[in-house]
């Protein structure tokens, strides 16, 4: 595209929006989207603690979920998100718990339907739900309980896998809780270890309600009962909500209050969160906010412009992100001081995307600021003190391998490689070459892991329109960006990954001129948007011209903010952000004109 005027008036269409978003207190909180998944598991953990105290916000949820439902009778994770079996399932679920079966005939018997279509069980099958339900649940997780479980306890005490129902859920062993912390990663526990809250609350739960045939196990877990409902009190935040997470918290609260344990003070902070966290329309959210991680976004969208926010606005950013650094071991997951998590909230946990997302924003506000110098120190000891020993990053903890959640991951290992870099030569000399052999390691792992057809998949995103619900786009964008910064300052990468990394950018590029997760899914804001920042300055102009010139088509048709449900939550929960069109647009369109007149 190649009228400039029309480029800088989306521009500044885009940034003023973007500035218009801040906050009182001079930052970004953002809006998740409302969640079927979310409300159904609040729904059903307020319905088991007391049905009639809670009733108005359980008839609201029920309603939500009834107006909202797909037209093939199933439920996804967003109202944008196409139907999928443990949404349906737990929405399903929710009715059952709250004895609304006959008043929402209709959509329960529809919603049986998808799921006796989606298992592949015969219409006539009466013994469908305990021969299919369960097992069709399990392999869309795998090896992984951590939300396998869950969703089966959750169809269990709300009766809809009959009697026996208890027995067709997994046992937990949540007795291993009772051990030090220090050897939870060393025990390859089923569950990823941001989940420890449900291995030991529904792990009790299905012990009380089926326990074990072997005797020896059977004792030992009534022997750790009440010191792992003590460890799970510690793992609970101030407010009651574990991870801030909506889905969580339920299951904890409503795997208590089947065992009788509906006042004990983990259920009644939960409720206590839940009531706090719904929303006007009666439904919930995956998470409260993820106002950390949209100030960072911004923040480095912002940074391809001079001027853009006042000198009061970055003193004001600084001191709240400094703020937001954890400067002890957090009690949840015992992580070392001086990492970020994605929310200024109490169940906000420190992470390696949010942590470097910090560090790059500080840089940007300023780094002759002395606190943020002091942050971004401990926040870059803290980085390298978690990667792993194949080079990469994980998100919370190092060494817990077993799992997809807790392996490393391409775009942490690559935000984590920008933001080293990013202050690389502003740490005491003395200190350089043992970060800049972590940065040869993380470097050396997003070479051996690149795709054949050179592209590289990230943890945290995705795009259910495309296979294995990857999203390439995201994970290839964000590597080139890191090793075109580290080519840049002289760090020297192979010239080889960044080159095949941007072929298959411009090679994923749709007819219309935008981008999805792949070629041929229908394109996003977001995701276009990633793509032009990753491809401006490279040799794919014409790629970039077609790719401007459709999202600045968005912006000008005024359908640019239409988010897409392209985030992932943990366990395959979708979910979207109002700030994501708005951040990608800004990042994208100021570096095309940034990178013109360089």
């Amino acid at each position: 595209m190649n009228d400039e005027a029309r480029l800088a008036a989306a521009l500044q269409c885009a940034t003023s929006a973007l500035l218009a978003e801040m906050n009182a207190a001079g930052h970004w909180t953002g809006e998740l989207s409302s969640s079927a998944l979310s409300t159904a598991t609040a729904v059903v953990a307020l319905a088991k603690v007391d049905a009639l105290r809670h009733s108005a916000l359980v008839r609201g949820g029920l309603f939500w979920l009834a107006e909202n439902v797909n037209t093939d009778g199933g439920w996804g994770d967003t109202t944008r998100s196409k139907s999928n079996i443990s949404t349906t399932a737990l929405c399903w679920a929710a009715f059952g718990a709250a004895n609304a079966d006959d008043q929402f005939r209709a959509v329960v018997q529809n919603a049986e339907t998808w799921l006796r279509r989606k298992c592949g069980a015969d219409a006539s099958d009466a013994a469908w739900r305990a021969a299919f339900l369960p097992a069709a649940i399990a392999r869309r997780y795998g090896k992984d309980r951590t939300f396998s479980v869950p969703i089966l306890m959750t169809l269990a005490l709300s009766g809809r896998l009959g009697a026996d129902g208890w027995r067709l859920v997994p046992k937990l062993p949540f007795e291993l809780a009772a051990m030090s912390h220090k050897f939870w990663g060393a025990l390859r526990l089923p569950v990823v270890s941001y989940a420890l809250p449900a291995l030991i609350a529904i792990g009790q739960a299905i012990h009380h309600h089926a326990p074990t045939r072997n005797p020896i196990t059977r004792v030992l877990r009534a022997l750790t009962r009440k010191k792992t409902l003590r460890v799970l009190e510690t793992l609970q935040p101030p407010n009651g909500g574990f991870l801030e997470a909506t889905p969580l918290t339920s299951f904890v609260t409503m795997a208590l209050a089947s065992m009788g344990l509906a006042s004990h003070v983990v259920a009644q902070k939960g409720v206590e969160f839940l009531i706090a966290s719904v929303r006007a329309d009666g439904s919930w959210a995956i998470d409260t906010n993820l106002a950390t991680w949209t100030t960072t976004l911004a923040i480095k969208s912002l940074a391809h412009q001079r001027d853009t926010l006042t000198s009061e606005q970055c003193g004001k950013l600084r001191a709240w992100l400094t703020g937001q650094q954890w400067n002890g071991e957090h009690p949840y997951t015992h992580a070392a001081p001086g990492g970020w998590a994605w929310t200024d909230l109490p169940g906000g946990v420190p992470d390696a995307d949010d942590t470097p997302g910090a560090l790059l924003a500080l840089k940007h506000l300023g780094a002759n600021d002395p606190a943020a110098r002091t942050a971004a120190f401990s926040g870059i000891r803290w980085l390298r003190g978690l990667q792993n020993g194949d080079g990469g990053i994980p998100t919370f903890c190092r060494g817990w391998g077993a799992l997809p959640f807790d392996r490393s991951s391409q775009d942490l290992t690559a935000h984590t490689l920008r933001a080293w870099n990013a202050w690389r030569t502003e740490i005491d000399p003395r200190g350089r070459p043992a970060l800049v052999y972590a940065m040869s390691r993380g470097l050396a792992y997003l070479i051996r892991t690149q795709r054949e057809d050179g592209a590289w998949v990230p943890l945290w995103f995705g795009n259910e329109h495309a296979p294995g619900d990857e999203n390439p786009l995201y994970g290839t964008a964000h590597v080139v960006i890191a090793l075109r910064e580290l080519s840049g300052s002289g760090m020297s990468p192979a010239l080889g990954p960044a080159t095949r990394g941007a072929g298959w950018i411009a090679s994923a590029q749709n007819d219309d001129g935008g981008w999805g997760g792949v070629r041929g899914v229908p394109s996003s804001v977001e995701e276009t948007a990633l793509a032009i920042e990753a491809l401006a300055g490279t040799s794919h102009g014409a790629n970039v011209e077609r790719g401007v010139a459709w999202l600045v088509g968005r912006v000008e048709s005024g359908t640019w903010r239409e988010p897409a449900p392209i985030g992932f939550y943990f366990a395959k929960l979708w979910y979207h952000e109002r700030l994501y069109p708005l951040i990608w647009t800004v990042g994208a369109l100021g570096r095309v004109i940034q990178n013109s007149r360089s």
